[in-house]
This record gives structure tokens, sequence and C-alpha cells, in this order.
């Protein structure tokens, strides 16, 4: 007879897997534990950021004309700004003050509603973290709000509620409407309690930058300083100001949005302004936006301002027939010389990470490109004497490159070790462009070879597993075809972490691992990167090696209204329903798109494995390496890989999977 004892909730005792062993964290628990996994912890700039863009995206919505920043005397700071002031009403589905879900719930936030008559149709929240996580990890953060003829205030400490909602009516002196927030970030969460001036300054003044006619301050409590930004010339006033070398050319400026009658597959009002200076030396400035939020590490956006460039100066230049013989132009020839302001505006805007430094947004590439191209072309030929002198200084940089490639090649010199017959390599010899993808299974390498650009990307298929080498002698390692394969291909001997191997056989800038997106896939890429840390650890270190992130899902999203029928690929379970809530916004039937799990690499073809994988400007690509935090150093990493990877550690591996087992959603 089966038991009907209920699961006990006696404490569990040190070392015991039970019931009670399973903690859910509530609320703004996540963050406080993981600070690094919501913000920058190395100063509080980021959560202070993320009232200052609420604060401009107000302006940015046409609602708003000033945002004032002031620094305290007893380090707290304080945003103002005149927008509509954020409702403090009941929700009608949590019965809870809206402005308490905002600054206290993750995922909650007017900037969700993208649809027709939405509070914002642009706005850079969209991780739905924003003021939650600064509320998070604040010792205190008060909010006032004036709004239809009412002021409400409210206060919390460390995410919690201790002053309650309070209002009261507006009197003679009151602010028409508007929203202020002082917060006092609490210095336990981060390195450096000091916001930095000088990144605080950059930032503020990039605003006004990008909003004209709108007026942002700066106060310094101690100093009694003001600074104030107003700009009216926008970006090109921006970037003369900043360039740090006289420009060849005139400035190359343009702006452009896309309208109701967009043939793309564009929102209404996307588009992208930009201004771009080309220089023959000198330091580079490139600063890009999406929707007003500073994205530092680039992304997809400035992917497509390189790729309407490329493309508008390579046909101004087969135009003319300026190429010299020999010249082969590539896209890093006319971008490493441009210095710019890209400014784009995006309805969903996807971002890598919560901190919002990289924007991945597919479309965006080809949005900012079939902009920029165009309107460059028509320049170039309006201006074909100024098109020739810029042709002349890609040209140049096109033969630098090529020359310096050349001279790579020679210091090889003879008897190099013959190359593994399933290698496709790439036709380059410059380190710097060239890649190399070690690929799981023959069918997804047939794939990856027939999708690869020729030009730079070379391919090694391996068959299966590769071997655990964590306890496999060095001298052995080739004793192993795949990773004698490996090894040969990549032009660099086995060595360890103290070694200073020859690195100037090295064949590829980049060693990609590319496997299936399923638990074998992973299997395989932590059997890779065992190999690498182990045996080529100056790879890692000097940051050569990769992992690429193919999708999971593909999405078959049917017309919508204007827009044609459409693929929507999904990195994981998460992405693939933040697509289907674009779909509903954008009017889809439910349930009228399909959904394609792909069990493998080899199920894509070639155009889906380059669109998603291959291609540098659309891909996901993490770099491996390992930092000076204390759980990232090489001891660390190296003890944590004994764990996973060691012969004789089977009881510390089960002892790990029961304490920790449950923050892992397995795939299977």
């Amino acid at each position: 007879m089966p038991s009907t004892r209920s699961p006990s909730t006696a404490p569990v005792k040190p070392g015991e897997y039970a019931e009670a062993s399973i903690r859910v964290l509530k609320g703004l628990e996540p963050v406080k534990q993981r600070p690094g996994m919501y913000t920058r912890t190395d100063n509080p700039l980021h959560i202070v950021q993320e009232v200052i863009d609420n604060a401009a995206d107000e302006a940015l919505a046409g609602h708003g004309k000033r945002i004032a920043v002031t620094l305290h005397a007893d380090g707290s700071v304080s945003v103002d700004d005149d927008g509509r002031g954020i409702p403090f009403g009941l929700h009608p589905e949590e019965k809870v003050p809206v402005l308490e879900i905002v600054y206290t719930r993750l995922h909650a936030g007017g900037k969700f509603d993208k649809g027709a008559g939405g509070a914002y149709s642009f706005s850079g929240g969209l991780h739905g973290v924003g003021v939650s996580v600064t509320n998070a990890l604040a010792k205190r953060l008060q909010v006032t709000v004036w709004r239809e003829g009412q002021v409400a205030s409210i206060a919390f400490s460390g995410g919690d509620v201790v002053e309650k909602l309070a209002q009261r009516k507006a009197v003679a002196g009151d602010r028409k409407s508007g929203t202020s927030v002082r917060v006092w970030p609490d210095p336990k969460y981060f390195e450096s309690a000091e916001l930095p001036r000088h990144d605080l300054v950059h930032l503020l003044r990039s605003k006004a930058v990008l909003m004209p006619g709108v007026t942002v301050t700066l106060v310094h409590e101690k100093s009694n300083e003001t600074q104030t930004w107003l700009y009216k010339g926008g970006l090109r006033d921006y970037l003369l100001q900043n360039l740090p070398a006289e420009p060849l050319i005139p400035l190359f400026e343009g702006e452009q949005y896309a309208n109701a009658n967009e043939t793309e597959n564009f929102a209404e009002g996307e588009g992208a302004a930009w201004c771009v200076a080309f220089t023959d030396e000198g330091n580079l400035l490139r600063e890009s936006y999406v929707n007003l939020i500073p994205t530092v590490a680039g992304g997809t956006h400035e992917s497509g301002l390189k790729d309407g460039l490329f493309a508008a100066v390579k046909g101004f230049i087969d135009l003319h027939s300026l190429l010299p013989k020999g010249v082969k132009l590539m896209p890093e020839d006319v971008f490493s010389r441009a210095s710019f302001v890209l400014s784009a505006k995006v309805l969903d805007p996807q971002f890598q990470g919560q901190i919002k430094e990289r924007l991945n947004s597919r479309d965006t590439l080809r949005l900012v490109s079939n902009y920029v191209r165009p309107a460059l072309e028509l320049w170039l030929n309006q201006h074909v004497d100024v098109g020739k002198k810029l042709a002349e200084l890609v040209i140049r940089q096109a033969q630098t490159r090529q020359r310096a490639a050349q001279k790579v090649e020679k210091r090889k010199g003879s008897g190099v070790a013959v190359l593994p017959g399933k290698l496709t390599d790439c036709e380059s010899r410059d380190l710097n462009m060239n890649e190399i993808f070690l690929v799981e299974g023959d069918s997804a390498g047939g794939s990856a070879k027939m999708g690869r650009n020729k030009e730079t990307q070379a391919v090694l298929p391996l068959r299966g597993k590769v071997l655990n080498t964590w306890e496999v002698e060095r001298d052995r390692l080739f004793a192993n075809t795949e990773i004698h394969d490996i090894a040969v291909a990549l032009g660099v001997d086995p060595h360890g972490p103290n070694d200073e191997p020859d690195m100037s056989g090295l064949r590829y800038g980049k060693v990609c691992i590319l496997s299936d997106a399923d638990v074998d896939g992973s299997h395989i890429q932590v059997l890779l990167l065992t190999l690498f840390f182990r045996h080529f650890p100056k790879l890692v270190e000097r940051g050569h090696v990769c992992i690429a992130k193919p999708p999971l899902y593909r999405i078959d999203a049917p017309a919508r209204g204007k827009r044609p029928a459409a693929k929507i690929y999904a990195l994981d379970d998460g992405e693939r329903e933040a697509a289907l809530d674009k779909l509903r916004k954008e009017g889809a039937r439910e349930g009228s798109w399909t959904i394609s799990r792909f069990k493998g690499l080899g199920e894509m073809n070639a155009e889906q494995l380059w669109e998603t994988t291959l291609n540098p400007e659309t891909r996901r690509l993490l770099p491996v390496g390992w930092g000076q935090s204390e759980s990232t150093t090489f001891d660390a990493t190296t003890k944590v890989l004994t764990q996973l990877m060691g012969k004789g550690e089977a009881s510390a591996r089960r002892e790990l999977m029961e304490l920790h087992g449950d923050a892992v959603d397995v795939d299977v």
C-alpha cells in the first residue's frame, strides 16, 4: 500500500537534500543576491542611469523639455523631469498603487505596452528590470510625482516600502507635472560608491545631443557648480566638437524613419539618424545609441551602418573603375577610419544582458543599412571629387591590410604540417579577419561549408564527442585524431599556463565552437573548452576562443497588414515567447504562426546557418576567458573544471548536483 505520509517540513540537516532545501526567491531578492546579473557593480552609475533613462524616455515621447540631475553632499542623487509623471492610482489587476509596482517588481512598467496607443512607442527599457533594480540596491529611494492636480510621494529602503503612498492636492508653486526621484545607493553592493564624473557628464551631454531642444543640467551640491547642455545642431555639431582629428572629407549625415506605407518589415517611426566623419590618422570617436540608451559595445545598428557604408563606397568604386588590380575590398577597409555618432529608434530592441551595452536585434542591421546605403550612394555621386578622395583612403587601407597578411605568410616558412583533409580552409591569411568553426558532425559541417564566407571563415567538422583531456598527458594528445586535427589546423602546439608558446603559426584570430543548441551540444562545448583551457590556455587568455550560439527555434510568421511573412529565430524559450508577444501586438492571429524546433545544426540549410550563426553582423558569439573577480581567476576555473572533469571527482560532482541542481533548466 503506498504511503500517504506528507513531505517533511522539519529543518534540513547539514548536507541533506529535502523539500525544504528548495528556496524560492521573491520580489527583488534575486537582485540583492546576484547584483552582477542585473547591473555593473564597479560603481552605481548604471542604477542611476536607469532613472535618467526613464526621464529621457518621457522627453523622447514628446512629454518633457527638462532633465535635472543633482549630486547631493550626502552621496545621494536626484533626477527631476517635467514629463507626465508616473501614474499612482491602483493597478486594475494587481490592486496595488502603480507607483509601488514600478519600483518593487521586476518586469513591470509602461514600456512593455508597444501596441497602438501604448504609453511609449519607443523607449530604452525592454528587459523589465530598470528602476526596480535601482530600488533593490539602494539604502533609500524616495519618489515624488506631480500629476493631474495631485502630488504623490512614496519611499523605499532596500526595495521595501518604508513610507506608504501619500497624496495631497497640488498648491500654488507646485509644478504641473513630472517626477522626482532621489536615490541613496547602498555601498555594500559596489566596489566604489563614487559616481565616475566623466562618464556621468558624457551620458548627460549625449542625452542633450540626441534630444535637440531638451535642457539637461547637472548640479554639484558640494561645489555649488552647475553644468547645462542644450543643443540645437544635433549630431553634426557634437561630432565636430569632439572629433580628435580633422575630417578628410565633409561630414556625411542623414536621418530617415519608416512611414506608414513602408513595404519592408519595419514599424512606423523606426529608423536612424547618423553623422560620419572619415579621417586618415588619429584616434576615432564612435558612439551609438538605441532609443537614447548608449550602446558602448555596439551591436546590430552599428553593423548596419558598417554594411551600408561599405556597400555604397564599393558601389562607387566599381562604378568609376577605381580599384587597382589584385586589391580586394572588405568592410573593415571602409569602416576602420570612420568616426560616427549613430542614434537608432527601434520599436522592440533586444539587448545583450541587463545593462544594455550591446544591441542584438537582427532586423536593425537591415533597417540601418537600408537607409544609409542609398543616402551615401546619392551623396557620393553628387560629390564625385569627394567620393574619389574617400575611395583613395579606402584603397590604401585595403593595400595595407593585404601587405600585412603577406608578411605573416612569409614568416611561416616551409615545413608546415599537412593540414587535415576534413578542414575546409579560408582564402584570407589575415589573422585579424580569419575564423575557424569547430562544428559538431559532418552534416552540420556540410551546411557550414556551403553557408560560410569563403574569404575569412574555415570549417573543421568533428566526429562525435571529443576526448575528455583534463587528465591526458600532453605527449599523448596527438594519439586522438580529432585533437591532432584541431592542433594542426590552428597552427599552435599544446602548452601549459606558464609556457610561452610560439604563436606565430596561429592561422585564425577566432576559434569558434559550434555545436547543437541541446544537452549533447553543451557537453561537446564543455569538452572542447576543457581541451583549450588545459592544453591551449594562451589561446583562451588572449581572447581567441569563442562559443557560437545557434538558435533553438524558428518561427514562420504570417503576413500582418503591410508586413510581409517573415522567419524569426529564437535562441531559447524566453526569446521565443518574446517573439510571439511581438507578433500578437502586430496583429497576428493566435496560432497563425508555425514554430519549428531545431534538433541539430544539420537541420539548418546553408542560408539559415549563415543568417543566424555565421554572419558576423547578426550572430551571437560569446568570448571565452577568465577575469579578475574571485570566482573567475585561472585558479578558480581550474578548481571548477577539476571537479567537473576529473575522473576521481564523482562524489564531488554528485554533491554539486544535489546542492545546485534545482538552479538549472535541463533540456531533455
